[in-house]
């Protein structure tokens, strides 16, 4: 995934009101852009790291500038964007890059689906090997060298297990897919000691026969992509 055209840089300010961040340019001015992550983002909020932001030419919106990116002093890079994950994970499918999901003769997105009203990211078909659930979920907190999902309690996550489950018990296959957008994260775990009942529900999903996948990304202000199969430890 190629940004045309490619990010700007700034350096972060603050962030508040939870979708907007003041950041502050090469020329010393200062502007407001619009945050696309509803997460705590607890590891991506120290002022004076550097920050990337893509530009809107859309004139309705209030905020045209929206954070993408952001490296922490350790040189670590982090997608900002949720949005981006289930873009990466469409075009990896699509490359054949994630090999357990290769194979398929369709993809569609955002298709409705399950008792409790959802719209899975991606859903795969093909005439023999039937329906694939696939739930896009993105990664950016790294603790004491390991990734955590979520950063924050999500009773929507929640719900999306239990909708693939109920895929599973209908006799699809399901999955949940971990797009790690953390250039600093090698291993992917449940955040039990922020969201328990995410981290239970997890485990639930797994024994019910939810399969439960993790991939790396390369990240830069040029482009994006999905590289290799990362351990998820449950």
């Amino acid at each position: 995934m190629l940004f045309e055209p490619q990010f700007k840089q700034g350096t972060l300010i603050k962030r508040y009101k939870r979708f907007l961040a003041d950041i502050e340019l090469s020329d010393g001015s200062q502007i407001t852009i619009h945050c696309p992550n509803t997460g705590s983002m607890r590891n991506c909020l120290f002022p004076g790291e550097a920050v990337w932001y893509s530009t809107s030419d859309n004139p309705k919106r209030k905020y045209p500038n929206t954070w993408e990116q952001h490296q922490t002093d350790a040189g670590h890079i982090i997608g900002i964007n949720t949005g981006r994950a289930n873009e990466l994970a469409a075009e990896a499918i699509k490359e054949q890059v994630i090999s357990e999901l290769s194979g398929y003769q369709t993809q569609r997105r955002e298709v409705k689906y399950g008792s409790e009203n959802s719209r899975i990211d991606l859903l795969l078909e093909d005439p023999q090997r039937g329906l694939c659930y696939i739930e896009v979920k993105s990664c950016t907190l790294l603790e004491q060298g390991q990734g955590y999902f979520p950063d924050a309690v999500t009773s929507r996550g929640q719900k999306h297990l239990r909708e693939l489950m109920e895929m599973v018990s209908l006799g699809h296959r399901a999955v949940l897919l971990f797009v790690v957008q953390h250039t600093g994260i090698n291993c992917v775990s449940a955040a039990s000691h922020i969201d328990p009942d995410y981290s239970r529900l997890l485990k639930q999903a797994y024994q019910a026969g939810v399969e439960i996948l993790a991939y790396s990304t390369e990240l830069s202000p040029a482009g994006a992509k999905l590289t290799k199969s990362c351990p998820v430890k449950l």
